[in-house]
């Protein structure tokens, strides 16, 4: 396990929170695998879990501003990654990182196959000032980083810290 920086003793306490619908929940289940002030690395069970998602493995890029995670079928084989982009928020106080999704995601199937979905929810938010338009320019600047990251073949970048938990 990887040595905890000053700014995350013990490892922080995971918050998930969402636009659409609004809501914030504690992670209250993931495994923090690995943690320094650019990464976590956590494994879950699904908290509502679906007729193909099952469990999987996040990885938290905190510098970046956005997350990676490997969604599993319940046979562990794989179903896609999904990456969100996200905004950070750490109450040190309180050890908590709260971790914003900022709507849009980009799945990536076995088969190679991109999609990029819910820029609609981006104006939605917008119109109903759910988001600001400094976190809808920042969220459109981290979809295009992490897009040209996927489109020139370096995903692999990312994924790794998870691949290294996993063996």
């Amino acid at each position: 396990m990887e040595q905890q920086p000053s700014a995350f003793k013990p490892y922080p306490i995971l918050y998930r929170k969402r636009l659409i619908p609004e809501e914030c929940v504690l992670l209250k289940d993931d495994v923090i695998l690995s943690c320094n002030e650019d990464v976590i690395v956590t494994k879950w069970n699904a908290l509502k879990p679906k007729k193909d998602l099952h469990h999987g493995y996040s990885c938290y890029f905190l510098k970046e501003g956005y997350k990676v995670s490997k969604f599993y079928q319940e046979d562990n084989s794989l179903l896609y990654w999904y990456c969100d982009i996200v905004d950070f928020e750490y109450k040190k106080e309180d050890n908590q990182l709260i971790v914003t999704d900022l709507l849009a995601d980009v799945l990536i199937y076995p088969d190679g196959f991109v999609k990029v979905v819910d820029i609609d929810e981006m104006v939605i938010c917008l119109n109903e000032q759910k988001i600001s338009l400094e976190q809808l320019k920042r969220s459109l600047t981290q979809l295009d980083k992490l897009l040209q990251i996927i489109y020139n073949g370096q995903f692999e970048t990312l994924t790794h810290y998870i691949s290294e938990q996993e063996n």
